[in-house]
């Protein structure tokens, strides 16, 4: 039986695009939120039936009911946020099936050691176009609706040019989500012109000019980092600095 009825935890950047998505193909969703912020736009979206409550409360989840539900999926942006929902709500529902959400292999790890019942590594869906992580109908179009173009995603190639404050940085020091976009995977020109190796591989590597990195996120914001390339100086580390 396909899955009806959802219970999101996070309705951030990534948790409003793949809702939006599923309720433009008439799954029925509630929202949960504990930002005033995000908690709004939902409502905003056409999530009526959105909550806002206090994540960290025991109570709160428990008059949930997630076990209500067909399915449970939690998309914080916040990344340890994710896991301390996901091993909160393991606690309290030993059974429940959850689904989570991450956008690094060191973040998915933790997931499933939380009690995550199965993790969708956005980057793994990116690189590979999985359409069968589960057995559920819901999930392939939870990861068809992030990818595709109905949620403003997309992929861009961009060569790193001379003098790029890219040039020189091992691929884990780099900061990607700082300029909204995620590193997908690259071709490294000094190994092989024609081998494109995904990011999950899992293998350290240095950028140098002339590499080709592919990179997944908002058409607008690709482009505005694609220009930020020809820059020697890292911007968000200096703004943090």
């Amino acid at each position: 039986m396909s899955v009806k009825n959802i219970l999101v935890f996070g309705y951030g950047a990534h948790g409003r695009h793949i809702a939006k998505g599923l309720l433009d193909d008439g799954y029925l969703l509630k929202i949960v939120e504990e930002k005033e912020e995000n908690y709004q736009r939902a409502i905003e979206d056409g999530f009526t039936e959105s909550v806002r409550i206090d994540m960290s409360s025991d109570e709160a989840l428990l008059e949930l009911d997630p076990q209500s539900y067909d399915q449970v999926v939690c998309i914080m942006d916040d990344e340890h946020y994710n896991v301390f929902i996901t091993l909160s709500l393991s606690s309290l529902f030993p059974e429940l099936s959850i689904v989570a959400i991450s956008d690094s292999i060191h973040t998915s790890s933790k997931l499933k050691l939380a009690g995550a019942s199965k993790v969708i590594d956005l980057y793994e869906v990116s690189a590979n176009r999985i359409h069968n992580i589960l057995n559920r109908p819901v999930a392939t179009q939870l990861l068809k609706d992030f990818v595709m173009s109905k949620t403003g995603i997309s992929f861009m190639e961009m060569e790193v040019p001379k003098g790029s404050f890219l040039h020189g940085k091992k691929i884990d020091d780099v900061d990607f989500s700082c300029y909204d976009v995620l590193l997908v995977g690259l071709v490294d020109k000094s190994v092989n012109v024609h081998s494109f190796e995904f990011v999950t591989a899992g293998h350290e590597h240095t950028l140098e000019s002339g590499d080709i990195i592919v990179c997944m996120g908002e058409v607008e914001k690709l482009r505005n980092f694609k220009k930020l390339l020809h820059r020697k100086v890292d911007l968000c580390r200096e703004v943090k600095a």
